[in-house]
């Protein structure tokens, strides 16, 4: 059966499809058309008002000559705001942009708006409905005129700023922020944190059939296998790990003296059938994966070719605001209990974190002066708080980018303004 785990994830995968909405929306447009023939068996055709035949054709012709237009015009501007966000920040913020709940509504709108008009156009013109039908039919467009001419205002303007840089690193922020919060809500997704026993190569390794990141992995499933075996699994791939058909996905040990190899119930499909393995990783479960856009964003705005130092300071300053969620305090009942006791869960590493947030900025920013200060100003910030993990990696990166600006810089001045900036993690 499908967990409420894996269902979540699913349901995010589908509203990134472009066509989902849309297409709901049609069939609500159509089911909306013969759903007004209803009216004319209720029996209220002599207290409803007459209207005209050539009033409603009228209408709903202006309706599907102007929707085909616009939905046309939608189109065209969400290409363009995707080639915008792909060329001005980053590929990997696209799923990000395309999934923009304003966008999709505005294009499932004005579509599921020509659909209907079609469909009634076609109903009246061929005398479907009677006097109540009519004023149905009637009430029904001038709704969906309304329902088109707000959501027409407002993705006005959301068009103007989407793909655009700020715009989408709003965005890439937010889906960084949501996945560290949950993870930071459940640090071992629900599993048992892993010992340090269970390290190293023990236990039958279960490997992917095949080549890609892993996207989600349903604990639920692998718990439900382990119980059947009688035995424990030790997850060695968490979301966003490359995995290749050599890479174990995970590690199982049977039960107390026992091992589940050879053992005829044992199939390792059941195992890695928990994971979601696709070409491309996913910012759901994988907070690495957004701190990883971002930086991506600051490293291209810091290439000679855009040469946009600003953009790189606005991402360090967005990193800050991240890390500091990561660390704040939470409440015990706030905490995920663990749920799945037959199934051990690394922890996220904050080096890895850091690696992934600063080592492209600190590396290409390295010559710009104020694009280096303002990284020294973040790692002290950071380096303020009370997480002992995130302290030690602060001024650990925060030295390593003092050496590259050292090497970098040609100016002397320059060099002893960063010095000054990263005094606090003088060793």
């Amino acid at each position: 059966m499908l967990s409420a785990d894996r269902f979540r994830f699913v349901i995010s995968r589908i509203k990134e499809r472009l066509w989902v909405k849309p297409l709901v929306l049609c069939v609500l447009s159509i089911g909306g058309t013969f759903i007004a023939k209803l009216a004319d068996d209720t029996g209220l055709s002599s207290v409803l008002p007459e209207i005209t035949l050539e009033s409603v054709e009228s209408l709903l012709s202006i309706m599907a000559s102007s929707m085909l237009v616009i939905a046309t015009f939608a189109v065209g501007s969400m290409v363009a705001a995707y080639a915008s966000a792909s060329a001005g920040t980053t590929p990997r913020s696209i799923p990000l942009v395309i999934a923009d709940d304003v966008t999709q509504n505005a294009l499932s709108a004005f579509i599921g708006a020509f659909i209907f008009s079609i469909v009634s156009l076609i109903a009246i013109q061929n005398d479907l409905f009677d006097s109540a039908g009519r004023f149905a039919i009637f009430v029904l467009t001038l709704l969906v005129f309304a329902i088109v001419i707000i959501t027409f205002v407002r993705w006005v303007d959301r068009i103007a700023r989407l793909g655009r840089v700020v715009n989408t690193i709003e965005k890439a922020e937010k889906a960084a922020g949501d996945a560290l919060d949950r993870r930071r809500h459940a640090p071992t997704l629900g599993g048992l944190a892993v010992s340090p026993h269970q390290a190293g190569d023990k236990g039958v390794p279960v490997c992917s059939s095949t080549v890609g990141y892993v996207q989600h992995i349903d604990l639920e499933t692998l718990q439900s296998c382990a119980e059947t075996l009688n035995c424990r699994v030790m997850v060695t791939a968490l979301p966003g790990t490359f995995v290749s058909t050599r890479r174990p996905l995970l590690r199982i040990v049977g039960g107390i003296g026992e091992s589940i190899e050879g053992c005829e119930t044992f199939k390792p499909d059941d195992f890695s059938g928990a994971f979601t393995i696709s070409s491309n990783r996913a910012f759901e479960d994988d907070p690495r994966f957004g701190l990883l856009a971002l930086s991506e964003i600051a490293d291209k705005a810091l290439s000679p070719g855009i040469n946009d130092p600003g953009t790189a300071i606005n991402v360090i300053g967005t990193m800050v605001r991240l890390f500091t969620l990561w660390q704040s305090p939470l409440e015990k009942d706030k905490l995920r209990a663990i749920t799945y006791d037959r199934v051990s869960v690394p922890e996220l590493v904050i080096d890895d974190l850091f690696d992934d947030a600063f080592t492209a900025i600190a590396r290409d920013g390295a010559g710009i002066v104020e694009v280096s200060i303002r990284l020294q100003k973040a790692f002290c910030a950071l380096a303020e708080t009370d997480d002992n993990a995130i302290v030690t990696a602060a001024k650990k990166h925060s030295r390593m980018a003092l050496v590259r600006s050292e090497r970098a810089m040609s100016l002397q001045d320059d060099i002893d303004a960063v010095r000054r900036a990263a005094a606090f993690s003088a060793p």
